[in-house]
């Protein structure tokens, strides 16, 4: 039966490389008492969200799957302050948008972007892939399938392997959580999987489905219907290390916290760097004045905090690909 349509998804503005980067960079270097003129840094957990979706299916197949049609091609010139970009998943067909090379090794692999080493430009060229699930295919086996295409198409050659990184655990603080759990949480609906957001000068709403949202705007993080686990990945994205949910709580909650001007900017340069963006020396001067964790004092307004650990996380180490994939 064919699969019911739904619109694509249009998520602003997920350029964090390039032109449009370089200059939000010089507008936040510029000018430190404009905390909300971040946009094209803030806007990275559109595109991080997505390649989450797809990064947290298992990879089941013993024998990789492969798409029965696909088609890869650049993805279109977008104006210099925002880029076009999103997943749809519905049915047997999976449409992505506007991601880089480095975004679908992630989903490829199931790692995190942060956490694919290759040369710096896998994060600056940006593809379009449209894919048709073969009979019989799950979701589940997308990763496997996103593997053999960039491995036909871009001769991708990578390996996997373990290093020992610093990271922070999201703990609950001695007094407990002061989180609120969220009431009417609805029950999904549609098999399809979408990512929305939306964006503007004033910071970025992400929408997660079945009520889950993130905003980082106006000097303040809320979150609603979201479980911790979520939460970790996403504010992976904001700080200098990986976040591992060690809060041993469940269900799904609504918080809202406050961040001052510097932790704000502070949040939002780092961001920046986590996406591969060369900055310029005055913003990596920024960076380092600034609070070593902006986001450790607002979480404990909620009852939670980061603490210090380590652990050995995979890596994704991209030997050789092409620059630009084979014809269709």
């Amino acid at each position: 039966m064919p699969a019911p349509e739904h619109s694509p998804v249009a998520l602003e503005p997920a350029c964090l490389s390039g032109r449009g980067g370089r200059a939000l960079v010089s507008e936040l270097t510029r000018d430190r008492s404009r905390p909300n003129a971040g946009l094209e840094v803030t806007v990275t957990l559109f595109r991080t969200c997505a390649c989450l979706l797809l990064a947290a299916s298992p990879v089941v197949a013993q024998v990789p799957p492969r798409f029965d049609v696909a088609s890869i091609r650049s993805s279109a010139p977008t104006p210099e302050a925002t880029v076009a970009a999103g997943v749809r998943i519905t049915g047997s067909q999976v449409r992505i948008l506007s991601l880089s090379l480095r975004d679908y090794v992630s989903m490829a692999y199931g790692v995190p972007a942060a956490r694919v080493s290759g040369p710096e430009w896998l994060a600056v060229t940006r593809f379009d892939i449209t894919g048709n699930f073969p009979d019989g295919a799950t979701r589940d086996q997308l990763p496997d399938m996103m593997r053999s295409l960039l491995e036909e198409r871009f001769q991708l050659k990578a390996h996997r392997e373990q290093r020992e990184f610093p990271i922070y655990a999201l703990v609950v603080d001695k007094g407990g959580p002061r989180l609120k759990a969220s009431e009417g949480v609805p029950v999904p609906t549609s098999t399809a999987i979408e990512v929305a957001g939306s964006g503007s000068a004033a910071g970025v709403n992400i929408d997660l489905g079945n009520g889950t949202s993130f905003s980082l705007a106006n000097n303040k993080v809320e979150a609603k219907k979201i479980t911790m686990a979520q939460l970790a990945d996403t504010l992976t994205r904001f700080t200098d290390r990986h976040i591992q949910d060690a809060t041993g709580l469940d269900g799904r909650y609504d918080l809202s916290v406050d961040l001052t001007a510097e932790e704000y900017q502070a949040t939002l340069i780092r961001s920046a760097v986590n996406a591969g963006v060369v900055l310029p020396p005055q913003a990596m001067r920024l960076l380092d004045a600034g609070p070593a964790n902006p986001l450790g004092p607002a979480l404990q307004k909620a009852g939670l905090g980061f603490e210090s650990r380590r652990a050995s996380l995979d890596v994704i180490v991209v030997e050789s690909t092409l620059k630009a994939p084979t014809e269709n």
